[in-house]
């Protein structure tokens, strides 16, 4: 059975994981997370790349790779998520399935964290269990690209 591959963004900040808000955000670094991901993805059979960019262009130049080389992206896009109508227009063009992440509870956050503009164009959303966030999303991708 082929492996279906599965492209897991994070945007800015949180390369900082482990240093940035650990009341928040815990203690895990996005190293770490993303080994945990490479071990979650090997047992659910899917081939995973994992990258993290501060731009914006970045996490959309990731997206136009996506349309070709990717059959899921997962994404946490941080503040992106809030207010990126050129994010939002990436995960359109790119036609493949997405989830959203948050580690935190955006919703119990500040107002402006409560709003994503990439959710209506998103499968679904993950929001507010920390690390566990992606490795549940994760599991989430993986029923979606194994049913197309």
């Amino acid at each position: 059975m082929k492996k279906q591959s599965v492209l897991v963004l994070s945007g800015p900040n949180l390369n900082m994981l482990g240093r940035r808000e650990p009341e928040i955000y815990g203690e895990d670094t996005l190293e770490s997370i993303h080994g945990e991901i490479r071990a979650l993805a090997n047992k659910l059979e899917l081939d995973v790349t994992c990258s993290q960019h501060n731009s914006e262009g970045e996490l959309i130049d990731w997206f136009e790779k996506a349309a070709d080389e990717f059959g899921g992206v997962l994404i946490n896009a941080g503040a992106y998520s809030h207010y990126s109508y050129a994010l939002r227009d990436a995960i359109v063009a790119a036609g493949v399935p997405c989830i959203e992440i948050h580690m935190s509870n955006v919703y119990g956050r500040e107002g402006f964290r409560q709003k994503s503009v990439i959710a209506p164009v998103c499968h679904g959303c993950i929001t507010g269990f920390g690390k566990q966030s992606y490795l549940l999303a994760l599991r989430a991708i993986a029923h979606i690209v194994k049913d197309k």
